[in-house]
């Protein structure tokens, strides 16, 4: 299995964009699967600078209904006339940061025929699997930061009910794709015990204190080896890498392979 960033936050190399969002080109044995398209038409520039074909992609995968994810579902559209885009029921919901700023996804673009709707869990086929958690316990709430959803006239704090992670299993391994990990990483960590676990850890806005350090130690502790990149913040990520063998950064261009 081979893992490419189309787009993160941050890119170590000349010729590839970054911007805060993200998107990731996941080869498997059988698919070619786009999971999250950034919040512009980036993710494909860099696509075709690294010689990624778009049109080639048999799945797609939209983690949540926030702009920075799928700002470029548009664009993927006209790129490919085949994939399937798997998105959860409430991803077209009403999602702001605070009360003034929208954040959702562009509403023109729902009933699209190639849409596939889901609810908490979701098979696409054997190995390939979709869950919200929705019905799990939280062990860790670290609240919504501040993001919000509207019903009515009421902004309330937002539950994540509209994101799923993308579990793949493939030859004895569980990798495990997390766009943001709204619902906490450590929860999710927890939840699925993956081989691997990619995506953001949604810690920007926490302090490299000594609570996060507690986090990093928590984590270290599971036999998972983390790729991190996007909402985990870039001094949160070196901070925990001091506490953290398992814990590596995947930036725009970069691959991996498992």
């Amino acid at each position: 299995m081979k893992i490419t960033s189309l787009v993160e936050n941050i890119s170590e190399k000349e010729n590839i964009g970054a911007e805060h969002g993200l998107s990731l080109f996941i080869e498997t044995e059988n698919h070619n699967i786009l999971f999250d398209m950034g919040q512009t038409d980036l993710f494909s520039e860099n696509a075709e600078k690294l010689s990624v074909d778009l049109s080639s992609v048999d799945i797609a995968v939209l983690s949540h209904g926030h702009y920075d994810h799928g700002g470029g579902l548009s664009k993927f559209l006209s790129l490919n006339d085949k994939a399937k885009v798997y998105i959860n029921k409430n991803a077209f919901g009403d999602y702001y940061n605070g009360t003034e700023k929208y954040i959702g996804l562009d509403k023109s673009l729902m009933g699209n025929p190639r849409f596939v709707m889901t609810d908490d869990l979701y098979e696409i086929e054997k190995g390939l699997s979709l869950y919200s958690c929705n019905d799990k316990e939280k062990k860790y709430d670290l609240g919504s930061f501040g993001l919000k959803k509207k019903e009515g006239e009421n902004f309330l704090p937002d539950d994540f009910i509209h994101e799923h992670c993308l579990l793949i299993e493939e030859n004895d391994k569980k990798v495990l794709i997390s766009g943001c990990s709204h619902k906490g990483i450590l929860n999710i960590a927890e939840w699925f015990s993956p081989d691997v676990l990619i995506g953001g850890f949604h810690f920007s806005k926490l302090p490299p204190d000594e609570k996060l350090r507690e986090y990093a130690e928590i984590l270290s502790s599971y036999e998972t080896t983390f790729y991190t990149c996007h909402c985990t913040g870039e001094e949160q990520y070196k901070f925990m890498k001091k506490y953290m063998d398992n814990l590596f950064y995947l930036s725009s261009g970069e691959s991996i392979e498992i």
